[in-house]
C-alpha cells in the first residue's frame, strides 16, 4: 500500500511555493525591490501567512492555466489528514449519506431484506407495514425487473441494486417479480417510504430468566430501542442479560453514555474525555437508569470498537457486570465530525477518552502508519491472542484498580474478566468448503422457498423450533445437496462439524421468516461457546 510521508506532502508545495517566489522575481527584477513587489502581491490577493494555504492560494491566483481548487482540495486534504491519527479522516459529499446512514436511525426505501446469492434478488422479508408489505410483495418473491429493466442474471452489484429501489418518499418504483406457481410476472407498484433502522438486531428471552440482546451500533434510536426492548424482556421474566457487543464498531458517543446510565447508580462516573489543553469533560449517572437492577455479561472482541469501549470499560470499572470474551479492538480517540459548505466533512480527533479508573484504551499507532495500525488484529491472531489469554501483556505502569479490587489495565483496548478463546476445533476442511463457496447459504434459500407456507405462519421462537425439530433430515438432505453442487462427502469431516452445520442451517432458515435476526441468533447460540459462558456466569451468579 503507497503511503504519503511528511516529506512526500510537503516537497511538492515548498516546490510549488519556491517556482512562484522565482517568477515573482524575475518579474520585478529591475523595476522595484523584489521584496517589497512581493509583499504588495501578497496583499492583494490576502494570503495567509500558513504556508499550505499560501500555495494554494498562489496556485489559484498565479497558476498559468485555469485549476478547479474543489478538485485539488479533494485531492490535497485526505493527503493533509492521513498525517494526523489513524481516526482522523475526510469524508467526499458523495460518500456522506452513506456513512451516516446506519446511525440516523432511518432511510428512504421500499422496506424489504434481500440477498442476490444467485444473482437474482431474492426477498427475505418484508417489513411488516411498510411501502412493500402494503404493495404486496412477498418474502420468496424474486425481483426480475425494476421499472421495466431486468435485474436478474445481469450481476449487478448489489450495491446499485439498493440505489434504483432506494429514493425519495412518495415516489414509485414499479417491481416486475417472479412468484412461485404464477407462471409470468407479477406488476407492483411500490410507493417509497421511511424506513426505520433498527440497532438492536436481535432481542430475546434466551434461557429461564436470561435475555439476550445484541447492538449492532450505537446510533441515534440505540437507547430508546435497548429501553423499549429490556421492557419486553422484563414482560417475559427477564433478570439478567446478554448484552452482545461483539462486532460492534460504535457510533454515537452520546448513545454510550445513555445506554451505560440504564445500568450504573447514580453518581458513578461512566467516562471522561480529555482534550489538549488538558480540559475534562466528566459524565455521571445520573441514577435514571431502568436497568439499575439487572445483572449483566457483556460480550466483547477484536471487533468491538469506540462507543462499545466505552460502555464495556464503564460497566467493568464500576464492577457493574462481567465482561467476556476476547480483548477490544483499542480506540481511544473521540472525533467530531465538522461540516463544510459542499456537504463533505471532516471527521477530526479533538480528545482522548478514558475509563472511570482513568485508564485510556487507544492501542498504539504510528503517525502515518495506516497498514500497519490495520494489520493489528491479524497480529494478533499470529501473537496466538485469539486462543490464550497468556498471550496478551501489558505493561504494568498502566494497571489499574477498580472499587471492588478488580486489576484493569489501559494500553491497548478492555481486556475481559472472562477470557473465552476462539474454538476452531470442528471446524474442518468439509465445513470450511460448504461454508466459503456459499452453498450452505444458497440451499438455506432454496429450502425456505420450498417450505414459504409453513415458514410464513411461524410468529414466535418456540414454533419455529418445533418446525425446526420436525425436519429431522436437515443435515443429511444438505449433504446430498452439497454433492450435486460439487463438494463430495466426507464422512468424517461431516461427523466432527455436524453441530456446527446444523445450527447454521437453523440459524440462517429461522432468518428466513418473520422473526429476521431473532430466528438466527436463537439457532446459533447452542455452537456459540462465548453466549454458553456468559449463560453459565449468569446462573452462577446469585442476587444479593
Amino acid at each position: 500500500m503507497y503511503k504519503n510521508s511528511k516529506r512526500t506532502i510537503l516537497f511538492p508545495l515548498i516546490l510549488a511555493t519556491g517556482v512562484v517566489l522565482g517568477i515573482l522575481f524575475g518579474l520585478y527584477m529591475g523595476r522595484h525591490s523584489t521584496a517589497s513587489q512581493l509583499r504588495g502581491m501578497l496583499q492583494r490577493i490576502h494570503v495567509p501567512d500558513n504556508k499550505l494555504t499560501q500555495t494554494l492560494s498562489f496556485i489559484e491566483n498565479m497558476y498559468v492555466d485555469s485549476v478547479s481548487m474543489d478538485s485539488l482540495s479533494e485531492h490535497v486534504i485526505p493527503l493533509v489528514v492521513k498525517e494526523l491519527d489513524p481516526h482522523s479522516v475526510y469524508i467526499p459529499a458523495d460518500e456522506m449519506a452513506e456513512l451516516n446512514e446506519p446511525l440516523e436511525g432511518e432511510f428512504d426505501g421500499i422496506g424489504v431484506v434481500f440477498n442476490m446469492a444467485t444473482d437474482t434478488v431474492i426477498v427475505l422479508n418484508v417489513i411488516p407495514h411498510g411501502p412493500s408489505d402494503k404493495a404486496g410483495v412477498k418474502a420468496g418473491d424474486r425481483i426480475i425487473e425494476i421499472d421495466d429493466s431486468v435485474v436478474a442474471g445481469r450481476k449487478i452489484p448489489q450495491n446499485r441494486i439498493v440505489k434504483r429501489l432506494r429514493g425519495p418518499r412518495g415516489t414509485h418504483v414499479k417491481l416486475g417479480l417472479q412468484r412461485q406457481p404464477i407462471s409470468g410476472l407479477v406488476d407492483v407498484d411500490v410507493v417509497r417510504d421511511v424506513i426505520p433502522i433498527k440497532s438492536i438486531e436481535a432481542s430475546f428471552r434466551i434461557v429461564d430468566d436470561i435475555g439476550y440482546v445484541k447492538l449492532g451500533q450505537f446510533a441515534r434510536t440505540s437507547t430508546v430501542e435497548l429501553q423499549r426492548a429490556l421492557a419486553e424482556l422484563r414482560a417475559e421474566g427477564v433478570a439478567k442479560l446478554i448484552f452482545d457487543l461483539r462486532g460492534n464498531a460504535g457510533g454515537y458517543l452520546d448513545q454510550a453514555i445513555a445506554i451505560a446510565n440504564e445500568f450504573l447508580h447514580e453518581g458513578q462516573l461512566i467516562v471522561y474525555t480529555e482534550d489538549r489543553n488538558h480540559q475534562q469533560l466528566r459524565e455521571y449517572a445520573d441514577g435514571s437508569g431502568t436497568a439499575q437492577d439487572v445483572e449483566v455479561a457483556v460480550l466483547i472482541d477484536e471487533g468491538s470498537a469506540s462507543s462499545s469501549e466505552i460502555l464495556a470499560g464503564a460497566l467493568q470499572d464500576n464492577d457493574r457486570g462481567t465482561i467476556i470474551g476476547r480483548r477490544s479492538f483499542g480506540k481511544g480517540l473521540v472525533q467530531r465530525q465538522i461540516p463544510y459548505a459542499d456537504g463533505s466533512a471532516l471527521r477530526l480527533t479533538i480528545a482522548r477518552y478514558y475509563t472511570p479508573t482513568g485508564r485510556s484504551i487507544q492501542k498504539p499507532y504510528t503517525i502515518g502508519d495506516e497498514a500497519g495500525y490495520a494489520e493489528d488484529i491479524v497480529h494478533r491472531y499470529e501473537n496466538n491472542e485469539f486462543f490464550s489469554a497468556d498471550s496478551i501483556h501489558f505493561v504494568d505502569s498502566l494497571k489499574r484498580t477498580t472499587p471492588g479490587g478488580k486489576v484493569v489495565y489501559g494500553g491497548g483496548g478492555i481486556m475481559p474478566d472472562l477470557f473465552v478463546p476462539a474454538d476452531t476445533t470442528d471446524v474442518t476442511r468439509y465445513f470450511m468448503e460448504v461454508v466459503g463457496r456459499n452453498i450452505l447459504y444458497r440451499y438455506t434459500i432454496e429450502y425456505a422457498d420450498r417450505h414459504r407456507e409453513a415458514l410464513n405462519k411461524v410468529q414466535t421462537l418456540p414454533e419455529l423450533k418445533r418446525l425446526l425439530d420436525s425436519d429431522r433430515t436437515l443435515v443429511d438432505d444438505f449433504v446430498r445437496y452439497a454433492a450435486r453442487q460439487g463438494v463430495a462427502p466426507r464422512p468424517a469431516d461431516i461427523a466432527r462439524s455436524r453441530r456446527l452445520i446444523e445450527a447454521q442451517l437453523r440459524a440462517y432458515i429461522g432468518r428466513n421468516t418473520t422473526l429476521e435476526d431473532n430466528g438466527f441468533y436463537a439457532n446459533i447460540y447452542p455452537v456459540d461457546d462465548v453466549i454458553l459462558r456468559a449463560i453459565e456466569a449468569l446462573k452462577a451468579k446469585k442476587k444479593p
